[in-house]
């Protein structure tokens, strides 16, 4: 192309504002940091609360309902194979599973119904194991998925991730082997919640836009945790007065581990193929006559120019919310549930931290018997270290229980829960290692960074 090629499209106002005005609602919607009540958040999550708290009588029901709808056709379809199924993409990619996740959608359609009637052992439907998961995780996810799934396609179908994806690819290539668009689910989730960044990504993955090694890699290393949680796990260990230094530790930890954790197995050895076999053009090579900016412009107009349909936009919306329904729901309800009741019923967690008490004592980390009681039972769920942690006298071991609590990621009770019901092929066994190797990086990163601030 020639030297102006980017003049020589000749674009008019109204295709500018076709990219930027859907674009600029789901920044605000989904990603702009807000003050609500007190306290920081995003306008969907006020929305979700809302509805939360409005529909909470009916929720369970309904959530129950799915994932027994899950659970009973994924059977049946094994079985008896049915042809509405099968001539589906769609709905053959949600209930044409392997026998081992028809298995764990039994085990969730099981758990949930013995919660919802109280039935069965008391360590299954307990408040502290599934009826921890069901009334109170999986209904403000409910909703969350429900408000989520309608506003995405205005993150993914209008320019945006074009967008950033051509300005950004030179940063995110060489630094994180990743495409430049993957930045959106970074942010979405640092700013808003981590379950709208592994949505995004099994999206991006779904349309071809990211490889199974790429899902792999921004699901478990970009999707974090929102502000709003980290907020609230600071609170719990009596610290909200070092914020500022506890987040930086937080972003300069995830980091270190964004650069590491792909250059290793088992993300290392995830294969570079694409769901289906089909991929995308990700437009990630700038033709000669443009800028970065200036051809990540042009990709962001003709997206938008192709999704203005209003129908489109709710089909989309309707069919992104069914697939995390019915697909992640089962799996929150299963894993959480089975690692909620290892965490409060038995000591596994317990003696896989002992391994870190002559590490904690070589790092001089007060109390380090205390500490690593809680560093192994965020695996289970990202709060138990806070919870645990809370009665540690010494602030500088609660800021490092708190903070590596946070930069481990990867809990079953939710953001781990909902990767394993996506379609990125990670296994409950590479959360386990992803786990470890993100608590390996971000200890000694984390008690450094303790040291100078106490």
């Amino acid at each position: 192309m020639g030297r102006n090629a980017f003049n020589d499209k000749n674009y008019k106002l109204s295709d500018y504002l076709k990219f930027i005005l859907p674009s600029l609602f789901g920044i605000i919607l989904l990603m702009f940091p807000i003050n609500y009540g007190g306290k920081t958040t995003i306008f969907v999550a006020v929305f979700a609360d809302f509805m939360t708290t409005t529909f909470a009588d009916i929720i369970p029901t309904i959530v129950l309902s799915f994932i027994g709808i899950t659970a009973i056709i994924s059977l049946l379809h094994k079985f008896f194979r049915f042809v509405a199924i099968d001539n589906s993409d769609y709905f053959k990619s949600i209930f044409d599973v392997s026998l081992p996740w028809v298995i764990v959608r039994l085990i969730g359609f099981s758990i949930a119904f013995m919660t919802y009637f109280k039935i069965g052992p008391e360590w299954i439907q307990s408040d502290n194991t599934g009826g921890l998961i069901l009334y109170d995780l999986i209904g403000s996810l409910f909703t969350m998925f429900f408000i989520a799934g309608f506003l995405l396609p205005l993150l993914t179908d209008f320019g945006l991730l074009e967008f950033m994806g051509a300005l950004l690819t030179p940063i995110m290539r060489p630094f994180f082997n990743l495409p430049g668009r993957s930045s959106i689910d970074c942010v979405a989730s640092w700013v808003g919640d981590g379950t709208i960044g592994v949505a995004l990504t099994n999206q991006q993955y779904i349309q071809g836009y990211y490889t199974l090694k790429e899902a792999a890699i921004i699901s478990t290393t970009f999707s974090a945790v929102s502000i709003t949680f980290c907020l609230v796990v600071l609170n719990q260990v009596g610290l909200t007065d070092y914020f500022g230094p506890y987040y930086l530790t937080i972003v300069l930890t995830g980091i270190a581990a964004a650069i590491i954790m792909p250059r290793i197995p088992p993300l290392s050895k995830k294969n570079n193929t694409y769901f289906g076999g089909k991929s995308a053009d990700l437009g990630e090579d700038v033709p000669s006559g443009f800028s970065n900016f200036q051809w990540g412009t042009h990709l962001a107009i003709e997206s938008a120019r192709k999704n203005m349909s209003f129908s489109r936009f709710i089909k989309n919306g309707v069919m992104t919310i069914l697939d995390l329904w019915l697909s992640v729901l089962p799996a929150i309800m299963a894993f959480g549930t089975i690692g909620l009741i290892i965490a409060e019923y038995t000591p596994v967690f317990t003696w896989l931290g002992k391994p870190f008490i002559p590490l904690l004592n070589i790092m001089k980390v007060p109390y380090a018997e205390e500490a690593s009681k809680t560093i192994m039972v965020g695996f289970a769920d990202m709060f138990l270290p806070s919870v645990i942690g809370s009665t540690i006298p010494s602030e500088m071991t609660r800021f490092i229980v708190a903070t590596l609590s946070v930069t481990q990621l990867v809990y079953l009770s939710e953001a781990g829960a909902v990767i394993l019901g996506s379609k990125i092929e990670i296994s409950v066994l590479d959360l386990f290692l992803i786990y470890i190797e993100r608590t390996l990086i971000s200890l000694p990163i984390v008690v450094i960074a303790a040291n100078i601030i106490f």
